[in-house]
């Protein structure tokens, strides 16, 4: 098959869905299947709003047998303040339900703001057997993909990844709400196929119009043997880390759980626990500004560790005792896969989506979203029954090693594109 992958960053550039999105690809590679992956120049995040933010300099390469194109990002003027106003104005266009989705979506198309995207799709002459676009927050993204596929009369698969919030029903709440726009949605459920984390999110998306026989329940996936060599010792040395150790590894953000985390720490060290806490992942501004705001005595203790390499990660899982990510803006979270290869306990978010991959009281707990005295009492729980805590750690290892691994993950892909373009074909 000739397929074209669409995502908003790609290789080298860090994240989850980044990650999610190259693993596939180059595993469809290796499988002998043409991919191109058209991706933009961004390598930091914020790049989509803030025009200062680190770009890829080099436009067209190939790596481990992937084709990249990457397209420069535009700025709206003053395009700190114009990105999240045109958001804000979809989100209001979406509640109100009275302005037409055709209308939404060329709003949509400046956050972000490609210019040359859909021209190259004119243009571009490779015959490309299927189109897939991943990370429904850069729906202009997929929308352009869908549009093409349309056009030349090839199946079309969405990726969305949809955040569903911890609200009271799937999209409900505050920030779940700028994923789930009613043109987001359309999208979706216009797709020929759908890719996606967990039962919830199939469920959101049959609900709303999405037909069952065009979704797989899929998620992402780790390498264990990849994953696996970490040296604890070799990182508390390294960081003079001598009592219990509680990670934190994500982009640092409140919506990841990140200050939540050190809340609750806070919380163990004023009881007088002697447990240590490091924070890994890219700093965003607003966390920054959180810590530079915590008193003295709390900011000197949080060790913060800022976008470590591979090698380090895997240092740092091995020292874990507890893996935090109590974040409502996942969509899965191949964190706590990586943490249970290590065999670590873990705790999520009681948010929808992650009670699909996180079973309370089996291979981790779950504390509601925000909630720092919950979260400091889990902590708590795992640190003073290591046996217990063990034993989740060990369940979810092996929920891993039966379900989610790399190679089933894209062996599950490749068998739905094939069907795709199978029915397209026929």
């Amino acid at each position: 098959m000739r397929i074209l992958h669409i995502i908003q960053r790609y290789w080298p550039a860090q994240g989850g869905a980044e990650r999610h999105m190259a693993e596939l690809s180059t595993r469809l590679a290796a499988d002998g299947h043409d991919v191109t992956v058209l991706t933009t120049d961004a390598l930091d995040i914020e790049l989509f709003w803030n025009p200062t933010k680190r770009r890829l300099e080099t436009l067209h390469e190939e790596h481990d047998g992937v084709e990249i194109i990457r397209l420069p990002l535009h700025h709206l003027p003053v395009a700190q303040l114009g990105y999240p106003a045109v958001r804000r104005l979809l989100w209001l266009m979406s509640k109100s339900r009275i302005a037409p989705l055709p209308v939404m979506e060329q709003l949509a198309r400046f956050t972000p703001w490609t210019p040359d995207l859909r021209p190259w799709l004119a243009y571009n002459d490779e015959p490309f057997d299927l189109v897939a676009g991943m990370t429904i927050c850069f729906e202009p993204l997929l929308s352009a993909g869908l549009d093409f596929a349309r056009q030349r009369g090839i199946p079309f698969v969405a990726y969305p990844l949809t955040h569903l919030g911890a609200g009271a029903a799937p999209g409900d709440d505050a920030v779940s709400s700028f994923y789930t726009m009613r043109h987001q949605v359309d999208l979706v459920v216009r797709s020929d196929g759908a890719v996606l984390q967990t039962p919830a999110e199939a469920d959101f998306y049959i609900a709303r119009g999405l037909p069952a026989e065009r979704t797989r329940i899929v998620g992402p996936g780790v390498t264990p043997a990849d994953v696996a060599g970490g040296d604890g010792a070799r990182f508390r040395r390294a960081h003079a880390i001598a009592g219990p150790l509680v990670t934190g590894l994500g982009a640092m953000s409140y919506d990841k759980g990140m200050e939540t985390l050190v809340e609750a720490v806070a919380q163990l060290w004023a009881q007088g626990r002697q447990v240590e806490l490091a924070l890994a992942g890219a700093i965003l501004e607003p966390f920054q500004y959180f810590l530079d705001q915590l008193p003295q005595s709390v900011r000197s203790r949080v060790r913060v560790l800022g976008s470590i390499d591979e090698a380090a990660k895997r240092d740092l899982l091995a020292a874990t005792d507890v893996l935090a990510l109590p974040s409502r803006t996942d969509s899965f979270g191949i964190t706590y896969l990586e943490a249970w290869c290590y065999g670590k306990p873990v705790i999520g978010a009681d948010a929808w989506g992650i009670r699909d991959v996180i079973t309370h009281g089996e291979d981790g707990l779950l504390v509601p979203f925000g909630d720092a005295d919950a979260l400091a009492v889990a902590i708590a729980r795992l640190l003073d029954h290591p046996d217990q805590a063990a034993a989740m750690g060990q369940r979810g290892r092996a929920n891993v090693l039966a379900h989610h691994t790399w190679a089933q993950k894209a062996q599950k892909v490749e068998k739905f594109y094939a069907e795709l373009v199978g029915e397209r074909g026929s």
